[in-house]
């Protein structure tokens, strides 16, 4: 699985799974954020080191979308927190202790998680209590006030 999470709401904005941690997985997640978000400036775009991020498949893909690949040195812990606590939250909360029959049925499930309820309902500590998306109503509602 590979998610793309707005690091200002950590609302999950593009996700993608497959049975191989490949670039085309990365790829899909990031198409998705970029269909919901429809950037109207460069975007950075943070990942690890894994393979499918330092490809020329995903430099060219970057590229030919206005988006900026950052990445920190090797051995940083700190650098995927926000992705790495999301994906704990998730075998937490919903994945834990399920056997799937199918990939299917796997990825509806998830998609109940990210979309049903981790995005528009699961409380952010960083969100002041909100979920991602009321954080963002929230934000956007005042800048709009004033």
């Amino acid at each position: 699985m590979a998610v793309v999470i707005d690091l200002f709401s950590r609302q999950v904005i593009g996700w993608a799974m497959k049975p191989r941690m490949t670039t085309d997985l990365a790829i899909d997640a990031v198409m998705m954020a970029i269909w919901r978000r429809q950037p109207k400036r460069e975007v950075m775009i943070h990942s690890d080191q894994g393979s499918q991020y330092t490809s020329m498949e995903w430099r060219s893909f970057l590229a030919a979308n206005n988006l900026k690949g950052s990445m920190s040195r090797r051995g940083n812990c700190h650098d995927n927190a926000v992705a790495e606590s999301f994906f704990q939250l998730l075998k937490r909360e919903r994945i834990k202790r399920k056997n799937y029959g199918t990939r299917d049925e796997a990825r509806s499930d998830v998609f109940d998680y990210i979309e049903i309820f981790y995005n528009p309902k699961r409380r952010h500590g960083s969100n002041n209590q909100l979920s991602p998306v009321e954080f963002e109503k929230q934000y956007f509602s005042n800048q709009n006030s004033v």
